[in-house]
């Protein structure tokens, strides 16, 4: 006996920390298959994925500011770095027999189709996985506040955010072993606590449109399955 899908559409977002591995910098390849594999675990049960990757692996708007760029600059070559990062996973992907499409907010038809939501909308429902590249397109946003915006028009039943560790703590459970697990949490708790889950126009933007958010460890290989299968493996906000 199958057990049921919980989330049919589901926004995933990860960090372009998270394709690091154990590097320091770039793209570690067993991650990127790991990712990819996870994904196409959950397609293969029918669930219809959006995916927003960052790209602080290659580039962060915090390193151009040290090195004399301007904000918008750097948040522009931020964007470029999340679209390098989608090209690896749309292919890792791929590899796994998975439909894709990468859609940028930035224009580059060499790349990538125009983020277009019609467009967005009808892949998923064919059963491609739609990437989601450059952000919003504009300076001053977050990959975040990205995911959380194409989460609400692709009409995503929660945003998934992948990390490290199995949820949301008081404290980083990575420096501290006594720190305390939510299972869940109000948005309004999230901010008022300054746990840092996601930054506060993401959080406005899920709160204000019913959108919960689900904060797993997506290190482990099958998480992502049992997740949308609805077992206990995230902190939920909601």
């Amino acid at each position: 006996m199958t057990t049921e899908i919980k989330y049919k559409r589901i926004l995933l977002k990860l960090s372009g920390e998270s394709l690091m591995g154990e590097q320091k910098y770039g793209i570690d390849a067993a991650m990127l298959m790991q990712f990819a594999e996870d994904v196409a675990q959950v397609v293969n049960e029918g669930v219809e994925v959006g995916l927003v990757i960052g790209g602080g692996n290659i580039f962060r708007g915090v390193q151009a500011a040290k090195a004399g760029i301007d904000k918008v600059s750097g948040d522009y070559m931020g964007m470029l770095a999340t679209v390098i990062n989608s090209i690896g996973l749309q292919n890792a992907l791929e590899n796994c027999g998975v439909q894709t499409r990468l859609q940028s907010a930035i224009h580059m038809s060499q790349i990538a189709e125009p983020f277009i939501r019609r467009r967005a909308l009808r892949h998923l429902e064919k059963g491609r996985v739609v990437l989601f590249g450059a952000g919003t397109g504009n300076p001053y946003f977050t990959t975040d506040t990205a995911a959380a915006l194409r989460a609400i028009e692709i009409e995503a039943q929660c945003i998934i955010k992948g990390t490290r560790v199995d949820g949301i703590y008081d404290s980083d459970p990575e420096k501290n072993p006594s720190a305390l697990r939510y299972t869940s949490l109000s948005y309004k708790e999230v901010l008022d606590k300054g746990l840092g889950v996601m930054d506060m126009t993401a959080i406005t933007l899920c709160q204000e449109n019913n959108l919960p958010i689900l904060v797993f460890d997506m290190n482990t290989r099958g998480n992502l399955l049992r997740l949308v299968k609805g077992e206990d493996v995230a902190t939920i906000v909601s």
